[in-house]
């Protein structure tokens, strides 16, 4: 019998009013929940219904960093093509832990998936891509900034339907040296042709990182797909 998944590690920032929505963010490679929690805190002034949480991913060996070991959702061999061979194993485990985040936000602690967001940045945006099209749940909304499509040659065929119209917000600098801006444009495509509901931000001249008009265009988003509800404007 397999040994249970260790609990996936988190910084999470609480609702400061009451609680009726959750945006579940997922780190790029190297980095940890707390590279993002500043612009938890900065959204969070706007959005008191939301609790945010940045999960930690666990340390392991990278081939593409000559096997040193660093904070990864997934090996990366390579990131030269969207045609690369991807770490189908190692998706799915992380895709397994930060499944039991969203459904310990559903059933612990009563947050419809209909009031949660997943998404993340660079290797956070494939897992949190990963988690939103293959998921039961329907979710409020995807983000997936700087990443690509996760496992491109079978992930429509692993997509359920639950967020065939769900909102999605992708954002992607075209001066990107790290993941080519074309793949974020490819990944697009491939979903515009499955139907799924994207929407494509392209940010002149940002490179592999985030801008201000990018978290300017994600407050929109998640004051669009998680709106305070009425009974907690009157809280």
């Amino acid at each position: 019998m397999a040994a249970p998944l260790k609990k996936l590690t988190s910084i999470v920032q609480k609702a400061s009013a009451k609680h009726t929505a959750t945006v579940i963010f997922i780190h790029g490679l190297g980095d940890s929940g707390a590279g993002w929690a500043p612009v938890g805190e900065q959204l969070g002034e706007v959005l008191p219904h939301v609790k945010f949480i940045f999960p930690n991913a666990p340390s392991m060996p990278v081939t593409l960093n000559y096997g040193m070991k660093m904070p990864s959702w997934y090996d990366i061999k390579e990131l030269s093509s969207i045609n690369q061979e991807q770490d189908e194993d190692g998706m799915l485990k992380s895709r397994q832990q930060l499944m039991q985040i969203v459904r310990e936000e559903v059933e612990e602690n009563g947050i419809p998936a209909n009031r949660i967001v997943v998404g993340g940045f660079s290797q956070g945006c494939v897992m949190g891509l990963l988690t939103g099209l293959t998921s039961e749940y329907k979710f409020a909304g995807i983000v997936s900034f700087s990443g690509y499509m996760p496992l491109h040659n079978k992930i429509m065929n692993m997509a359920t339907d639950a967020n065939r119209k769900t909102p999605i917000l992708w954002g992607h600098g075209d001066a990107d040296q790290v993941v080519n801006y074309d793949y974020g444009v490819q990944s697009v495509e491939l979903l515009k042709k499955n139907k799924f509901n994207v929407k494509f931000n392209t940010y002149r001249n940002m490179g592999h990182g985030s801008c201000p008009q990018e978290i300017r265009d994600l407050l929109a988003f998640l004051k669009e797909t998680i709106p305070p509800t009425a009974d907690a404007a009157t809280a």
